[in-house]
């Protein structure tokens, strides 16, 4: 019942964020000096051809009057229509969210499968070789930004070594020779679901520098927080116990030690999660990746308000939803935590 009311409560209290959110990038994206009924209609628009987009669009209406019938519509799930591709905001987010979300997924599962064994090795060995170099490279991956550290794996992976593709999804006369039966949308799925397996290694092939990219930061702040709370663990009474009493070592690092110490970096995960939705637009921006960063990067130039307002919402959302689900994990594994 307490955790029925947590959630509760944290939802209402997310609630409140989203309208505050919705009220400052409304707002902002209002007093911006732009035109967005001439920016609709193109280049040399006609003053006549203006003043019915405004109509149109609402926009001569007061600015507290707009905003009510953006909040009205978004209730009733629409987003409105972008100014630069002249369709709702909604269908051009549904046909590009599956590739943006196929690469933060993989992103993900590659820093928590990397950053979580660095971080226990580097403190099951503390002061050696190894943990010398966990600990470099994990500040390393923190301070390179994504833009550099992406030219660099694509100068060393595609220029010098020529093992891995440049830029794209998938390559270009594959969607004749070996098309993609769409599915779900997640290139990877619908290749392995309907066996095309020539386009399924192709897609594999394209993700794995981006990916890596964008989980270069993830991995480094994983491992530290791994490293460092498996460190105050393993100086715990209990786990000197249980080692006197001639436990396995491995048990005690990873059933004892590590069951212990993960709460902290499953909110370190939870926030690079979130983090990662917004680095996905630099990722993607730098291996033409075309999903909701490039979208959005396009939208920015374009002044194009609606899609701006619309991907933020719902990257808001998303970014709610990541904590409230890694605080209920967290309370799941460590009963100690009191959801309160």
């Amino acid at each position: 019942m307490r955790k029925i009311e947590y959630v509760v409560r944290r939802l209402l209290m997310s609630l409140l964020v989203l309208v505050g959110l919705s009220i400052m990038t409304f707002t902002i994206a209002r007093v911006v000096p732009s035109d967005p009924a001439a920016m609709y209609i193109g280049p040399h628009p006609r003053l006549e051809e203006v003043e019915q987009v405004r109509e149109k669009l609402g926009l001569n209406r007061p600015l507290p009057v707009q905003y009510a019938y953006y909040v009205r519509d978004l209730l009733h799930g629409d987003l409105g229509q972008s100014i630069a591709s002249k369709l709702p905001v909604l269908d051009v987010v549904g046909a590009l969210w599956p590739a943006t979300l196929e690469l933060l997924i993989t992103s993900v599962i590659l820093s928590t499968l990397i950053g979580i064994p660095l971080g226990v090795l580097s403190a099951r060995l503390q002061g050696s070789p190894l943990d010398v170099f966990v600990r470099a490279i994990s500040i390393v991956g923190v301070s390179m930004p994504a833009f550099l550290s992406g030219l660099i794996l694509q100068i060393i992976f595609f220029r010098n070594l020529h093992l891995l593709p440049l830029t794209g999804r998938l390559t270009t006369d594959l969607r004749f020779t070996h098309p993609i039966q769409m599915m779900t949308g997640f290139y990877l799925i619908d290749t392995a679901l309907t066996g095309n397996w020539v386009a399924f290694r192709d897609v594999a092939w394209h993700i794995i520098l981006p990916a890596i990219t964008l989980s270069m930061y993830p991995i480094g702040l994983i491992a530290r927080m791994t490293r460092a709370t498996m460190l105050e663990v393993l100086a715990q009474d209990y786990i000197r116990t249980a080692r006197a009493y001639g436990t396995r070592e491995s048990f005690v690092i990873y059933a004892y030690a590590l069951k212990n110490a993960i709460g902290p970096t499953l909110t370190v995960i939870g926030l690079t999660l979130a983090w990662s939705l917004t680095g996905t637009f630099f990722v993607e921006i730098i291996f033409n990746w075309p999903g909701l960063g490039t979208f959005t990067v396009n939208s920015l130039l374009n002044l194009d308000y609606p899609a701006v307002m619309g991907i933020t919402l719902l990257g808001a959302i998303g970014y709610v939803a990541v904590n409230l689900i890694v605080d209920l994990i967290q309370a799941w594994i460590d009963p100690r935590i009191s959801l309160t």
